[in-house]
């Protein structure tokens, strides 16, 4: 199993999720056909699925695309474009031979948003990934469009659960804005400076951290350290995420 990230627009994450034994793949989110397209060309892999993590055109707007018209649209909602496969909490599938697919529900950027949670069974050794959409950011989290701090809580937690050393490829790179707010909310917690340096060394941050970093450096994932707490001056874990992610619309650092 391989995953190539391919940047797409100004910010965003389109994948590639390759099963290489059958060099067939999957595409996540793929925004930019043609670059993502190119990405496969370039692997020498056929593309046969797309998946969506939530219906915002900036993560979907490339699935009425033509150029696969016989492949498989994942996705949580009737709101995805050309949705073929709707997906729900806990869902399995897998891609081409051996990519198992686990979908977790995690709404609130969007009511639909999933993640997926990606193993290989032809290599049960090697760490899994999960694309996360703009759910959970590298030390940072998406804005409540659709829902609520609690549901937000809810949703980083049951990514938490995963096991530490799974791989987080996230929906867009907003790594450097999110270390700025980590550093004022909790500027003495040393995995913040563990991800001050992989951004100087990396211009492209996704696939690069796992579940147990975020535990360590994303603040939205630590409600009840003591940093936090003081950070937003009040109490209960849904509370505090509201106040959270309304300090950090706000923060301008």
């Amino acid at each position: 199993m391989r995953v190539v990230p391919v940047p797409v627009r100004q910010d965003n994450y389109a994948y590639l999720i390759v099963d290489e034994p059958s060099n067939k793949a999957a595409a996540v989110d793929p925004f930019d056909v043609p670059k993502v397209q190119a990405a496969a060309d370039r692997l020498g892999v056929s593309i046969i699925a797309a998946i969506t993590t939530h219906h915002h055109n900036d993560h979907s707007g490339g699935n009425q695309a033509t150029a696969y018209p016989n492949a498989p649209i994942y996705g949580g909602s009737a709101q995805v474009p050309a949705l073929t496969h709707l997906v729900k909490d806990k869902d399995e599938f897998t891609i081409a031979d051996n990519i198992h697919v686990k979908c977790l529900a995690t709404p609130c950027h969007t009511q639909d948003s999933i993640c997926y949670y990606i193993t290989d069974l032809a290599n049960t050794s090697q760490a899994g990934g999960v694309f996360t959409g703009d759910t959970l950011f590298q030390g940072g989290c998406g804005r409540f469009f659709e829902g609520t701090g609690e549901e937000m809580h809810a949703g980083l937690s049951y990514l938490g659960t995963l096991p530490d050393e799974t791989v987080v490829y996230n929906g867009h790179e907003y790594t450097g804005g999110n270390i700025a707010f980590g550093k004022a909310v909790d500027p003495s917690n040393p995995g913040v400076a563990r991800l001050v340096k992989l951004v100087e060394e990396n211009k492209i941050t996704t696939g690069l951290s796992t579940i147990g970093d975020e535990k360590e450096w994303n603040v939205f994932m630590r409600l009840g350290s003591e940093a936090v707490k003081n950070a937003t001056g009040v109490t209960g874990v849904n509370a505090i995420m509201d106040r959270l992610r309304e300090m950090k619309n706000s923060f301008r650092g």
